[in-house]
């Protein structure tokens, strides 16, 4: 394969199945641009090549990714999209000072990317096991199928950060509307037993058995015919559109925006700089 990757494998682990893995295991697969930027070429891979019909998201470690790698500049300058990578938007703007650049970046590396592989053509599946934290839930959320191991957790704390919560915002639709204000008020992680109760996991599993079930789960679906999945997968996306799932998304990241512009302005950064520490201690906690 003449693609290389640095922060991701792409493989082919069955038949029909394609499979894109977070190798940043050192990092607890934290995700810088250059990881959000390969793992959109290998979905592209995965959606060029007419005998791929499903994609399996996994990852490398004890954890699936624990978000947003927050080792880069926070202090409002806009990031740099990763050189080369194709754009979501075809003006993004990013790179400008303050704000304005900061807002665009995200609006293509984190909410267009969320967007762009909760729309991918074939369907996805993702298997989790560990923690997932905030931005590694943008990751898990565009999936179609999530099974989980039974020692997995999720959570999002960037409450703690001075914002509303990750940019991908479907929280409501995923764990409910009351769930979602308790896990975004308090930051406390969600087992991968009561996800499963909420309807946010598909299944759960025995950590040894994770990867066999993930697989099989996605060889089983390939067998069907790839138009018809596709139907089905823009099917069940149209009727989370007809609610109002993206407009929402949407008009949940401008609010996002809102929290960084407030922290700008207070504290010279784009996060509340006490929020680090709320977030890692409430990550210690662990699963209630």
């Amino acid at each position: 394969m003449s693609e290389k990757f640095t922060r991701i494998r792409f493989d082919r682990p069955r038949d029909h199945v394609a499979r894109i893995t977070l190798a940043r295991a050192d990092k607890r697969n934290a995700q810088d641009t250059a990881m959000l930027y390969e793992i959109d070429r290998a979905f592209t891979l995965a959606g060029t090549d007419p005998d791929v019909k499903v994609v399996v998201l996994a990852a490398d470690g004890p954890d699936f990714s624990s978000g947003h790698d927050l080792s880069g500049d926070l202090t409002g300058d806009g990031a740099e999209v990763y050189p080369g990578a194709p754009l979501v938007h075809q003006d993004t703007q990013a790179g400008l000072p303050g704000i304005e650049g900061t807002v665009a970046f995200e609006c293509e590396a984190y909410l267009g990317l969320s967007l762009r592989w909760r729309n991918f053509p074939k369907p996805t599946v993702a298997q989790v096991q560990g923690r997932t934290i905030a931005g590694g839930l943008m990751l898990l959320w565009p999936c179609d199928i999530i099974i989980a191991a039974g020692t997995a957790s999720f959570c999002d704390p960037v409450v703690a950060l001075g914002v509303n919560g990750h940019e991908f915002f479907v929280h409501p639709w995923e764990v409910g509307a009351r769930k979602a204000k308790e896990m975004l008020f308090t930051g406390d992680l969600i087992s991968a037993a009561e996800a499963h109760s909420l309807g946010m996991v598909n299944h759960v599993v025995d950590e040894a058995e994770l990867e066999s079930f993930t697989l099989d789960l996605a060889a089983r679906i390939a067998t069907r015919p790839p138009f018809a999945l596709k139907l089905a997968k823009m099917s069940v996306n149209q009727a989370l559109d007809a609610q109002g799932q993206t407009e929402a998304v949407r008009s949940a990241y401008s609010l996002h925006a809102l929290g960084h512009a407030n922290n700008l302005q207070r504290y010279g950064i784009l996060i509340d700089p006490e929020g680090p520490a709320a977030l890692r201690a409430g990550i210690q906690r662990g699963v209630r």
